[in-house]
């Protein structure tokens, strides 16, 4: 069994019928700051919209720090057909003790509603129990964001409860609500 500090200093690529999710490069570039600069897609993550491709290229640097520091990763997510990076998805932060995980993800906004982030959401679910030996994975969204509970609904997660005011996001507090899946509910999962 790999130990996480292997497995998150050299992300595998995933799989899925529509999608690659694979480790994020600096070629990725252009296609990151596409959406990364649109203020809809940075509207319920805590991060601000990209005013420029630097900007985006010095958030992929911190990226490539993370993977060579073994730290949880996020992985490209890319279309299978043309190698176009439309998203990124990946590990928010990991307790070993606990084997608990949270996710967090972005997309662009031209493949909202289509179905991508459920497929890979449902990839790297299964990555955390399959390859992780997780127990736990559990991910947020902003009450007002209700179109992200439909994706981790969809991935098998179960909404737990709302945050009241949890964080503060772009000016204001925000309540968040909280969606999680145990390994018994993955195993039982169709």
């Amino acid at each position: 069994m790999q130990t996480y500090l292997e497995v998150f200093s050299h992300l595998p690529t995933l799989l899925t019928p529509r999608l690659t999710l694979r480790p994020v490069r600096m070629s990725d570039a252009a296609d990151m700051y596409e959406y990364s600069k649109d203020p809809e897609v940075a509207r319920h993550v805590l991060w601000d919209a990209h005013r420029s491709i630097h900007q985006t290229r010095e958030y992929i640097r911190y990226l490539l720090r993370q993977y060579r520091n073994a730290a949880p990763g996020t992985f490209a997510i890319a279309l299978r057909d043309s190698g176009k990076v439309i998203g990124t998805i990946g590990f928010m932060w990991v307790q070993t003790e606990n084997r608990s995980a949270e996710v967090g993800y972005s997309l662009s906004r031209a493949y909202w509603n289509q179905g991508y982030m459920s497929e890979a959401l449902q990839a790297i679910v299964e990555f955390g129990f399959q390859k992780l030996y997780l127990n736990r994975i559990e991910a947020q969204h902003e009450s007002d964001n209700p179109a992200s509970g439909h994706v981790m609904a969809h991935a098998g997660m179960k909404h737990e409860g709302t945050l009241r005011q949890r964080i503060y996001n772009k000016g204001r507090f925000v309540d968040v609500d909280l969606y999680a899946i145990v390994r018994s509910d993955f195993l039982s999962h169709p």
